[in-house]
């Protein structure tokens, strides 16, 4: 099962949904649509999920795509699960900057996600994704870790 989630925020995000749309699958797709409009015909799709829905969809997905939001991203690593990350663009409307690219790209720079800037190129990203089989122990150690570094580059924000 693939599992998609766009997030809550309150802006559409169709392009992503387009590309959903487009893809050849041979399993279930689960969408988490929020605001947005399209609707893939090709999925089972939902406007918001509570907390423990999207965790049990996120742990029991082969693959899970997301927009390159924080809570999303952190929810899919303390799973450990590596998720494709499309991030919204302020270009298309979808976001009022580009801190998900920028997020995005850091992320993948660390080998903590994979980034797909163009949705068009979902098919391939997720023909590369690895099975649950494959899944790396200590997702939930790597959350943790990643949340006192984030902790800790805040605090040195702060004080500057």
């Amino acid at each position: 099962m693939i599992f998609a989630t766009l997030g809550t925020n309150e802006a559409p995000f169709d392009r992503l949904l387009v590309a959903l749309c487009a893809l050849r699958l041979d399993e279930q797709l689960i969408v988490q649509c929020g605001h947005s409009r399209v609707r893939p015909a090709n999925a089972d799709c939902v406007e918001f999920l509570d907390f423990e829905e999207m965790a049990a969809h996120v742990r029991s997905a082969r693959a899970v795509v997301t927009h390159a939001g924080v809570g999303s991203v952190l929810l899919c690593l303390a799973a450990g699960v590596r998720p494709i990350v499309v991030p919204r663009r302020r270009s298309h409307g979808e976001a009022v900057d580009d801190h998900q690219l920028e997020f995005g790209r850091h992320f993948d720079a660390a080998g903590l996600v994979t980034l797909v800037e163009d949705p068009e190129r979902l098919q391939g990203a997720l023909a590369r994704t690895r099975s649950l089989e494959s899944r790396p122990e200590g997702g939930h150690r790597l959350a943790l870790e990643l949340r006192d570094f984030l902790a800790d580059r805040v605090r040195a924000a702060a004080a500057l």
